[in-house]
């Protein structure tokens, strides 16, 4: 080794070339030890790099080829030269291109000087020249094999990265994107059931609004039956005090106790069913007994308003499934609205009229009619919406809740101004052949 190269006398016997390339092999590892990190250098250390190592890996591999075949030399008649074609494809696999044609190059020139007639000669004779020819060739196709394969393996393992981040990248979209829609549909969900809620405390409390109108009704309904319960208890006492008793007037007076006593139950058991915050419960209910219910309790608030009360309930009607308390709320609502319209009036008469009818094959009919002020064409269809109300102490909740009761029946709820003064209020409820689910 001189100045830092090595220098190959190719005079020397095959077992002295042989050592001197083992050196080379060595000096070459040396030096790519020596260049191992070659950014800490600078820019031209990596430059130096890039071509040095192409080069050293050529010499590291065409060198192991050379000793091999040397030591095998002696076993075969003719050259054995098939070493040098691994060692050419090892380089341009591992070292690219340029050490694959470099590795070309340096077999060339080591077959021709040791391996091809006349030896240690780079002359070749005629009659060698289409042998070796072949041998150029086939390493020239050699490197090229081997090193277009490994550019394909790269090619395919950086697509496969790519493909690999890519799908990362999606993949973690997918979850953000999931983790939103979940978070959205939680959140909606919540809105959902919030709404749900304040629905039903608006409701609750326009029953209590309503009813509140109606106490003085609802205590002369209690008062009646309580004050005919105490009188005939009296009566009781004093036909039982008579000489002899009179058993017979007793009794009579004892059952009528009984009859006036259950009926106050009753009309409990309406107000406090009205007043009851609960979830609905869907039964099958006749209408008419549902309106003749709260007949009673209208009766004497419209005595009181000055207005004539009046039920056209058709007969044989179907049942419908629906909530009892709901509909009553319905109806009670529509009512005393009416009531309220007509009391400002005074040239006609005031009259309600509840009206029940057949609606279609499937459905029912109640009707609600006033003859009050009535209502202006441009505000009819405005009288549903929340907190829109023509009372001056209104608060514009009743109407709006009454439909979404009546459409959470699967009915429908409108009203239709009347030409001769006064409105008429509608809703249809499906019978229980069509609204299974209640």
């Amino acid at each position: 080794m001189t100045n830092g190269y090595w220098r190959f006398d190719f005079r020397e016997s095959p077992a002295s070339a042989g050592g001197s390339i083992s050196g080379a092999v060595d000096a070459a590892d040396r030096g790519l030890g020596h260049h191992r990190h070659p950014h800490t250098s600078g820019p031209l250390s990596q430059i130096a790099w890039s071509m040095v190592r192409p080069c050293g890996i050529a010499l590291s591999f065409v060198a192991m080829a050379l000793v091999a075949t040397l030591l095998l030399q002696r076993f075969f008649p003719y050259p054995f030269l098939f070493l040098f074609f691994p060692a050419v494809m090892a380089s341009a696999w591992f070292g690219g291109m340029c050490a694959g044609l470099f590795a070309v190059f340096v077999s060339t020139v080591l077959v021709d000087y040791f391996f091809v007639p006349p030896f240690n000669s780079f002359a070749i004779n005629a009659t060698d020249s289409t042998y070796f020819a072949a041998f150029v060739v086939c390493t020239f196709v050699a490197s090229w094999v081997s090193s277009s394969k490994k550019q394909s393996e790269e090619i395919l393992r950086e697509a496969r990265d790519q493909l690999e981040i890519r799908v990362a990248e999606r993949t973690a979209e997918l979850e953000r994107s999931n983790a939103e829609l979940r978070r959205s549909v939680r959140e909606h969900e919540i809105a959902e059931q919030t709404l749900r809620k304040t629905q039903a405390d608006l409701a609750h409390l326009s029953k209590v609004m309503t009813m509140g109108e109606l106490t003085c009704s609802i205590a002369h309904e209690v008062s009646q039956p309580l004050t005919a319960v105490v009188t005939y208890g009296h009566a009781c006492l004093e036909w039982l005090s008579a000489a002899p008793p009179a058993v017979a007037e007793a009794r009579k007076a004892a059952e009528r106790v009984i009859q006036d006593g259950t009926r106050a139950g009753v009309v409990l058991n309406r107000i406090r069913a009205l007043f009851k915050k609960e979830a609905p419960t869907r039964d099958c209910l006749d209408m008419n007994e549902v309106i003749r219910e709260l007949g009673v309790l209208l009766r004497d608030e419209a005595a009181r308003a000055g207005v004539s009360l009046r039920l056209e309930l058709a007969k044989d009607l179907p049942r419908v499934k629906g909530d009892r308390v709901q509909l009553q709320q319905v109806v009670l609502n529509l009512a005393v609205n009416g009531m309220d319209a007509m009391r400002g009036t005074a040239d006609r008469p005031r009259e309600l009229l509840i009206r029940t009818a057949a609606g279609g094959s499937a459905e029912i009919l109640i009707q609600v009619k006033d003859s009050g002020a009535g209502l202006r064409a441009e505000i009819a269809p405005e009288i549903f919406k929340p907190f829109f109300t023509t009372k001056p102490q209104g608060i514009g909740m009743g109407l709006s809740i009454s439909r979404s009761i009546v459409e959470s029946h699967r009915g429908r709820l409108w009203v239709t101004p009347l030409s001769a003064n006064g409105s008429l209020f509608q809703f249809t409820v499906p019978t229980g052949s069509r609204d299974h689910d209640g």
